[in-house]
């Protein structure tokens, strides 16, 4: 058994287009809302934190949805479609309302580009649980952990796509040449057109490429001949429940998301303003940091996903985890003792990312490990709520602790919710299932296609 490379990177074109749209909605929104519309800290916060709490409705919603969802396209295929098209459609419309509202502000012209918005987000929505499960319906269980390395590359890899673009469109030279600064509002209708383009291409090659049914009813024939892989069991009535210590072992495991996702929110949430007010460095040497820890994990994934095949989804979570509550305290060390950012941060930021990627790599996986095979959807819902609630809740929590205690606790403060969800890894027990590791030259059949 060997894992389909290409299957798995066309798969991934999905999680490429999500990537690249929210990776220019946290780059453009927030000046579009400030530059054009002049709109407070407060009110812009708001707006955009709307993406993480619609994200606790929307995603186990329609992950749940397209579990039950029965086309000729496939389950997932047609909120992935749906999704995109309309996405595509209201993202150009916000940098037409921007223009507008520039040349001839009025507050109708502020509600459509709020309600516009919102809709986006709403559209954005409805396809991301069901375009991460779909990487679950066609790749066999002991296999997944190495397919979400990919997938995970595949993201980064959209993200880097906007970053190109942007740089390239909005460059020093190109703002001169038009006579504009940074500090200037800009045109960004060129930018959204070609992320949208990118985003169509992508989930059309990604239907076209890929047969869902064909290839999920493929996976479900080879896991139906594989019995130990199902922690399900049957009950009197016939239907497939998950046993109660299968229930618990999610339960944590879920709760492990939670706490690891507010320990590292917390730190990317606020870093530039913590060293600004502790190091009294600008937002070069920050951004700097954070794009090395990036780094650092996008280099990892491929690598962890083999590790995880060879000793196991939990222990490469745990070692992940041990590390990075250690590069937590490290950091503060670091930004406590020394008044500039130097080449020993740049290392430890480096390995916060190969961190990152150990448990983000591995967690997914787990997760949808326990479910029952129809449920795929739900249980990917269940991983992006626990995500997602820690998301909306650090922010606001480490924020509170460092105006009222000192901003030098946002370090303590991540490495105990890091070191916290090692103890609940430590309860569970389900979901490290791992293909059997191989010696000498079978090791390359992996790397095939």
């Amino acid at each position: 058994m060997k894992l389909n490379n290409r299957r798995t990177i066309l798969t991934g074109l999905a999680f490429l287009s999500i990537c690249a749209f929210w990776q220019m909605y946290d780059s453009v929104i927030p000046l579009i809302l400030t530059k054009t519309f002049h709109m407070n800290e407060t009110f812009s916060g708001a707006i955009m934190a709307a993406d993480n709490i619609l994200a606790l409705f929307l995603l186990p919603f329609f992950g749940a949805r397209s579990d039950r969802t029965n086309t000729k396209i496939g389950k997932r295929m047609p909120y992935i479609l749906f999704g995109t098209g309309c996405a595509v459609i209201l993202m150009n419309l916000l940098p037409l309302i921007d223009n507008s509202y520039a040349a001839a502000p009025s507050g109708f012209k502020t509600a459509s580009f709020v309600i516009v918005l919102g809709l986006l987000l709403v559209a954005m929505g409805t396809y991301r649980s069901p375009a991460v499960a779909l990487m679950p319906d066609l790749t066999p269980k002991p296999l997944r952990s190495r397919a979400n390395a990919i997938i995970n590359l595949m993201g980064a890899v959209g993200g880097i796509l906007y970053l190109a673009v942007a740089a390239v469109l909005y460059s020093q030279k190109r703002l001169d040449a038009m006579g504009l600064t940074k500090a200037d509002r800009l045109d960004y209708q060129p930018l959204f057109l070609i992320v949208s383009a990118i985003m169509f291409v992508s989930v059309g090659v990604l239907f076209l490429t890929i047969k869902e049914p064909r290839l999920a009813k493929e996976n479900q024939q080879l896991e139906a001949q594989h019995p130990e892989w199902n922690l399900a069991e049957t009950d009197d009535a016939g239907t497939e429940v998950l046993p109660k210590p299968v229930r618990r072992s999610l339960a944590f495991l879920l709760a492990s998301i939670a706490l690891w996702f507010a320990g590292y929110n917390g730190v990317t949430t606020w870093f530039t303003t913590y060293v600004s007010a502790v190091m009294g460095q600008g937002l070069g040497g920050a951004s700097t940091c954070l794009l090395i820890a990036t780094g650092g994990a996008i280099v990892s994934y491929i690598p962890i996903g083999a590790l995880a095949a060879k000793i196991g989804r939990k222990r490469t979570i745990q070692l992940g985890i041990v590390l990075l509550a250690a590069c937590f305290a490290l950091g503060y060390v670091l930004t406590t003792r020394f008044s500039s950012i130097n080449a020993v941060m740049f290392l430890v930021f480096a390995l916060v990312g190969l961190a990152w990627a150990a448990i983000n790599v591995n967690s997914l996986p787990m997760v949808v490990e326990m479910c029952r095979g129809s449920d795929t959807g739900k249980f990917t819902g269940f991983y992006y709520t626990a995500s997602m609630a820690a998301q909306v809740v650090t922010p606001v929590l480490a924020g509170t602790l460092m105006r009222s205690i000192s901003y030098r606790i946002l370090f303590p403060y991540a490495a105990f919710f890091v070191a916290l969800s090692f103890v609940t890894m430590c309860f569970v027990r389900h979901g490290d299932t791992r293909a059997e590791a191989k010696r000498g030259l079978a090791a390359f059949e992996d790397m095939e296609d």
